[in-house]
């Protein structure tokens, strides 16, 4: 079975970190492009990160850049993002998606649902 299981989401105060973790099966983690992407409630889906399959190169849009940063382990078929200098603004559940098909680059955030294989999601709270 294809999969992708987040973890590490929770409450923490506005300035605070936190790194969320995504772990797969079911499908070759190596070959895939990885991410986040990110929904507040009452907005749209928004790409918070991606890294490549190829050579771990990374995009990020402004509103996390400097912020965020995603890595991978293909020995653990785990993807991390973490996430420091947290704003209330940061609140939303977050989507852990892979992908065989795309390339990382600032683009892979308008896939959305074109996207293969998504998580389940992990909420995040950021109090100000």
């Amino acid at each position: 079975e294809v999969q992708l299981v987040e973890s590490g989401g929770g409450l923490v105060q506005a300035g605070g970190s936190l790194r969320l973790s995504c772990a797969a099966s079911g499908f070759t983690f190596d070959d895939n492009v990885l991410g986040w992407f990110r929904q507040a409630p009452g907005k749209e889906r928004e790409g918070v990160s991606c890294i490549s399959s190829s050579d771990d190169s990374t995009s990020y849009p402004d509103s996390v850049k400097g912020r965020f940063t995603i890595s991978r382990d293909n020995a653990k078929n785990t993807v991390y993002l973490q996430m420091n200098s947290l704003k209330p603004e940061d609140t939303a559940v977050y989507y852990c998606v892979a992908d065989l098909n795309s390339a990382c680059d600032s683009s892979w955030f308008d896939l959305g649902s074109y996207l293969e294989v998504w998580g389940q999601g992990t909420l995040v709270t950021v109090s100000s």
